[in-house]
């Protein structure tokens, strides 16, 4: 069977790349991604064939590395944190009814959310919800609809591009929907560059994350009612009795 793996590598680095994401790609004859996520693993894997796409040539991509597994090649097409969010994990399916002698295998890893959270302290020990302000695909009325849910719902948020050139001031616009449902005192954090070179954290509260600057690489965290700064960690309670 033609195989073609979907491989979530965390960061990017090989610290936090599990065991099951490397044993993949060693097995590759060829790896397939973003170019920024090529740069990031290529030089782990020395000697290994890439194909890279630039951003906004998903589908391109996805298509590439199911006719190279089609075509008697063992495949890694990788994605940065896990490959079942935000990635490419649901594409390469939507695509697989045209190559049924493919067998897909999704390789999970370790999505922002989750390693962003481990800089800042414990953000998400509740509930919570992940919600990207990019809206290529999901219209922005949708993105503030889920924004006011997650807001009135108290949940912790983890937010995913927050900002680009092209959507300096959406941070602003969703923290002016949040800020409708959550103190200004709200705790919140900041993660820039997790787990690589340049790697920058900052608590803050909810009305200083409406004026900060931030990028592409930026993973942001909106508190809950009950998430607390201590020592500069952000941490949210899930309600043990601390002795």
């Amino acid at each position: 069977m033609k195989k073609l793996y979907v491989v979530g590598i965390g960061p990017g680095n090989s610290d936090n790349m599990s065991r099951a994401a490397v044993k993949a790609i060693n097995e590759s004859d060829v790896i397939v991604g973003y170019t920024k996520y090529i740069q990031l693993v290529a030089p782990l894997f020395p000697g290994k064939r890439t194909v890279d796409t630039p951003m906004r040539q998903e589908i391109d991509r996805c298509r590439k590395a199911l006719e190279l597994a089609e075509g008697e090649m063992t495949v890694a097409m990788i994605c940065s944190g896990d490959a079942g969010v935000y990635g490419m994990a649901g594409p390469v399916y939507e695509l697989s009814p045209e190559y049924p002698h493919v067998e897909i295998r999704v390789i999970p890893g370790i999505t922002a959310a989750l390693s962003g959270a481990a800089v800042l302290g414990a953000p998400l020990t509740h509930d919570f919800a992940v919600i990207s302000l990019s809206d290529l695909m999901t219209p922005w009325e949708t993105i503030e609809k889920r924004l006011a849910c997650a807001g009135e719902g108290d949940f912790c948020i983890a937010i995913y591009n927050p900002s680009s050139r092209k959507r300096s001031g959406y941070l602003r616009r969703a923290c002016d929907v949040l800020l409708k449902y959550k103190k200004t005192d709200t705790v919140c954090g900041v993660v820039r560059n997790i787990g690589r070179d340049g790697e920058t954290a900052r608590v803050s509260t909810l009305l200083e994350l409406r004026d900060m600057e931030v990028d592409m690489f930026t993973t942001v965290f909106v508190g809950n009612s009950s998430t607390k700064n201590i020592d500069g960690h952000m941490v949210t309670p899930r309600g043990y009795k601390i002795d």
